[in-house]
């Protein structure tokens, strides 16, 4: 390799949780494209003020998760099961993101995520307002950008729900993730109250993720999670119809790398929680595409929605955005855009997406490659 071409391969570094598969997964794309191993910078060091970069360094943030010392840093929890803090999370995760920023742009550094992007990308009622002033198609909201009404009690939420025409609706945090304190709720006119969650509340009314989808039968139970949440912020989702896939609800979850949609997985599940982490299973692609055309709709329409979504986070390589297949295949809407939703392990690309053969960190060390190839004069050395 002549010195000129050397000068161009990115030197990477990542923000991460050290040891986490996920910087696992990139250390091995970073080594399969001959590039030396991304130096590790973990968020215990940004958030105790200890970030540091070196002069070109391409910098990538992973997620925090998955640590219990910075989730007790970032949300003030001693059990990291449990679900409150999400508001004191966010204001603490977005204030370590400004760290990052400006340490990298003390230094030289190259950020691979914009830190305006990941305020966005972790409050869903000011992603849903960016998405919807896009023209991308989203569930309808009553807490729809920063003027909505905020959210107080259970008693908000069903008056939104009946003002909107809502009999069903998911209920989220706002700054949650991995459905993470979301309700799934269904009413039927006075005291007729169901929803289905992943939430546990013990004796004491603490809230605790579970890998357990349960139903809640009472309003009075259903009123009483939603209280406790409603305090570190909620956003309120019309609950669309899916289209199923061997009688399971379908949706998906496609990653947009630099513009492209380069991966996809189809999850389904008999709850309307089709996380895989909560029992949902991978489905057919192949299956998906081919319902999508039986229907007269298009597939090619439907990714070019995810990379619509993304198109609104310009300076944030990797997006994970979550697809709802309306019933009947035809139409498509988003639910949710992901600042850290390229935890696919094994998968690779789409065809024709450029990234065939690629898993999704492969496939983000490809496009910063080619960025430093066809754009020398502002590539990391």
């Amino acid at each position: 390799m002549s010195p000129s071409t050397n000068s161009l391969m990115p030197r990477f570094a990542v923000v991460c949780n050290p040891g986490n598969r996920r910087v696992t997964f990139f250390q091995d794309a970073v080594r399969a494209a001959g590039l030396p191993a991304a130096r590790v910078v973990p968020w215990l060091d940004v958030l105790r003020g200890g970030a540091a970069f070196r002069p070109g360094e391409t910098v990538r943030m992973d997620s925090p998760g998955e640590d219990a010392e910075v989730e007790r840093l970032l949300r003030a929890v001693g059990d990291p099961a449990r679900v409150e803090g999400t508001a004191l999370w966010y204001a603490r995760f977005t204030s370590a993101v400004r760290a990052v920023a400006r340490a990298a742009a003390a230094s030289g550094a190259v950020l691979l995520d914009d830190p305006g992007d990941v305020a966005v990308l972790f409050d869903k009622r000011l992603c849903h307002a960016v998405l919807d002033g896009a023209a991308v198609p989203v569930p309808a909201s009553p807490t729809s950008g920063a003027a909505a009404p905020v959210v107080r009690d259970w008693a908000d939420v069903r008056e939104r729900m009946t003002a909107h025409g809502m009999p069903r609706a998911f209920v989220k945090p706002a700054h949650g993730s991995s459905a993470s304190g979301v309700l799934a709720v269904e009413t039927a006119g006075p005291g007729r109250v169901r929803a289905t969650t992943s939430v546990e509340r013990d004796t004491a009314g603490r809230l605790f993720n579970s890998l357990r989808v349960r139903r809640c039968t009472t309003e009075r139970e259903v009123a009483a999670i939603i209280d406790t949440l409603a305090p570190d912020g909620l956003h309120i989702e019309r609950w669309l119809p899916k289209a199923t896939q061997r009688g399971r609800a379908t949706d998906l979850r496609v990653v947009v790398v630099a513009g492209r949609a380069t991966h996809a997985v189809v999850r389904t599940s008999h709850s309307p929680m089709t996380n895989l982490h909560l029992g949902g299973e991978r489905g057919s692609l192949n299956d998906v595409r081919a319902a999508v055309e039986a229907a007269g709709g298009s597939w090619a329409e439907a990714l070019a929605v995810c990379e619509r979504a993304a198109a609104c986070f310009p300076d944030t390589l990797c997006v994970g955005v979550d697809l709802l297949p309306a019933t009947g295949w035809r139409r498509f809407a988003v639910g949710e855009v992901n600042a850290f939703g390229d935890l696919l392990p094994r998968l690779t690309g789409l065809p024709g997406s450029g990234a065939e053969g690629l898993d999704t960190y492969a496939a983000q060390v490809a496009a910063v490659l080619s960025r430093a190839r066809n754009h020398p004069a502002t590539a990391t050395c």
